[in-house]
């Protein structure tokens, strides 16, 4: 069996002209790929089929089409290369938990794969024991790629709209720790930087912990989920986060911003949630 290999990303696009073909046929035929390398890139979520407006990732390499349907495949050996740090559970309320995202980990895939997003990661690895019914995922909000932290995923949709109503409403107390660059000298009381984003207020909180090798911790809290807004913040004041290759200085130790603590109302039991990372997996 041909298999091909490509030095740059591929993008390929079919309609499906016969009757009770199977997409893996279909892709081996188009691409010149073997099978064994389409199934795992369609395991991975590189590949979408389109029908009747709706499109989706097509994951069952044996699934049969139906005539006219459109299917793309985006290929990146790099993407597809790559594997997963695996997530840690850290609270399960049944229709939604909270997880440990490591740093590296995607919150959610792109159209070459989601083998490498914590959603995904979920699905596949962090289910109930074994005889209870699987357990659909939703992203409820964002943590960046280079951060580490804590991160919510809903099981149903229901869940997943009251979730995302508290963030919407600035409900949900989000608590981070940030290694910065230089001795930031903030007061005992704290410091709110509260410059604008992207046209959009951002306000952020921040405490001094402590001073160490010619880095500050913080302690930071945010109001507002703008993007980067603790990154941005925190270089507009002139101490941007170790690590930080977007808006400071690239390091071996990675981008030091870890999100530690969460803190909101349970919307379907109407009890407080307090969800915090171990001591060991903080900063301090």
């Amino acid at each position: 069996m041909s298999d091909t290999s490509f030095e740059i990303p591929q993008k390929f696009e079919f309609t499906v002209t016969q009757a009770e073909q199977t997409a893996l046929d279909l892709l081996a035929e188009g691409t010149g790929l073997s099978k064994q390398r389409i199934k795992d890139a369609m395991n991975k979520g590189a590949v979408w089929w389109t029908l009747k407006g709706k499109t989706l990732r097509l994951r069952r390499a044996t699934k049969t089409l139906f005539k006219g349907s459109k299917i793309q495949f985006f290929y990146d050996e790099q993407v597809l290369s790559r594997k997963p740090e695996s997530a840690t559970l850290i609270y399960d309320a049944g229709n939604y938990s909270i997880w440990f995202k490591p740093s590296g980990m995607l919150s959610q895939g792109s159209q070459w794969g989601d083998h490498c997003s914590i959603l995904r990661w979920v699905e596949v690895n962090g289910q109930p024991n074994e005889g209870q019914r699987q357990r659909e995922c939703f992203l409820v909000h964002r943590l960046d790629a280079d951060a580490m932290g804590l991160i919510i995923l809903a099981h149903d949709s229901q869940s997943a709209a009251k979730l995302s109503a508290l963030f919407q409403a600035r409900d949900m107390r989000k608590f981070y720790q940030a290694w910065v660059v230089d001795d930031c000298n903030v007061p005992a009381t704290g410091l709110t930087l509260n410059g604008d984003l992207d046209g959009k207020s951002a306000i952020t909180h921040i405490k001094r912990i402590r001073v160490e090798n010619n880095k500050t911790l913080l302690d930071v809290h945010i109001e507002t989920g703008r993007k980067h807004q603790i990154r941005r913040h925190l270089a507009n004041f002139g101490h941007p986060i170790v690590g930080d290759k977007l808006y400071g200085t690239k390091s071996t130790l990675g981008l030091q911003l870890i999100a530690y603590r969460l803190e909101f109302v349970c919307p379907n039991t109407k009890q407080t949630v307090i969800a915090e990372l171990p001591v060991d997996m903080q900063f301090k």
